[in-house]
């Protein structure tokens, strides 16, 4: 059961700025890039979803827990803001559902046994190795 969260757009910086690397003449002269900030502690997501969001390793979190998601994908500016609130929304979806508990389990009898047996069976290969009687 995964709840779909949704995330309000006013919670939601969006900044255009331009694009790196080649694209010719329209590159410089159009803010095409987007920079999408996302303040995690002060958004009206559940307390343990913001939780899990900050306690993931991620280089895009800041240490004042604000998302940043740079997206220059696309030529269109439209695009690119799609693309990081669909990067944003996918992110928060991916740590919306809590980690299984793992259950402690042990091995099973026949598992044992048969651990210990091929333990003999190797002890008695390097037995037969050795040089007895003739030290």
């Amino acid at each position: 059961m995964s709840r779909l969260l949704a995330i309000d757009e006013s919670e939601v910086e969006v900044t255009a700025i331009r694009a790196q690397g080649a694209g010719g003449q329209n590159v410089n002269k159009v803010s095409s890039a987007i920079h999408l900030r996302f303040d995690i502690p002060a958004s009206s997501l559940p307390e343990d979803v913001k939780e899990r969001l900050l306690a993931l390793r991620d280089s895009r979190i800041t240490q004042a827990g604000v998302l940043v998601l740079k997206a220059q994908q696309h030529r269109t500016q439209e695009m690119n803001r799609l693309d990081a609130f669909a990067r944003l929304h996918e992110l928060v979806q991916s740590v919306a559902r809590p980690p299984r508990v793992r259950k402690a389990t042990r091995p099973t009898l026949a598992s044992r046994v048969r651990r210990l047996e091929g333990k003999s069976r190797r002890s008695a290969v390097k037995a037969g190795r050795s040089r007895t009687g003739l030290d």
